[in-house]
């Protein structure tokens, strides 16, 4: 299988070009990949041969932050921990690679003592999250927030202290 790795600002330029080519309908400025490493470079992973990328933070529940929006900080009192996006290129699809990231940031998210870990699952993705164990929250509040992720975006929470 292919190995996950701690991300570093060198690997900020493949993270925007698997980016770009994975999620062409929903794109982001570097500088959004460059604070989130600054702010919690934890949770940001690099695939294998620039294969594909994690990107995650600690956050507020049920507050996902907008598409292409720098945070500034992280909150002082997080209450989930937010997946902000997972992008692999074909060539890693398939692999498991996923699967094993999401149960990583999983357990990673249980040792700080955070109760669950949220995502916006785009396009056609909600199938991949519920075999994770997300499950999805319809909140009228977050309407405008998950307009701007595209049309069938879901919001979805996972509790951490469930077994995987």
């Amino acid at each position: 299988m292919m190995q996950w790795r701690a991300m570093t600002q060198d690997d900020l330029p493949d993270v925007a070009r698997i980016a770009d080519a994975v999620h062409p309908d929903h794109p982001e400025d570097i500088s959004i990949f460059a604070e989130r490493l600054r702010l919690h470079p934890a949770g940001c992973f690099v695939l294998d041969g620039a294969a594909g990328y994690l990107v995650s933070h600690p956050w507020r529940a049920l507050d996902p932050p907008a598409l292409n929006h720098l945070l500034g900080a992280l909150p002082a009192a997080p209450d989930t921990y937010y997946l902000h996006d997972i992008a692999l290129l074909p060539r890693a699809r398939g692999t498991g690679a996923a699967a094993a990231i999401v149960r990583a940031i999983i357990g990673h998210a249980a040792a700080a003592g955070l109760p669950g870990v949220s995502l916006i699952a785009v396009g056609a993705s909600a199938p991949f999250w519920e075999a994770q164990g997300f499950i999805a929250l319809d909140n009228p509040a977050m309407a405008a927030k998950l307009a701007s992720y595209g049309t069938g975006s879901r919001y979805m929470v996972r509790d951490t202290r469930r077994a995987p």
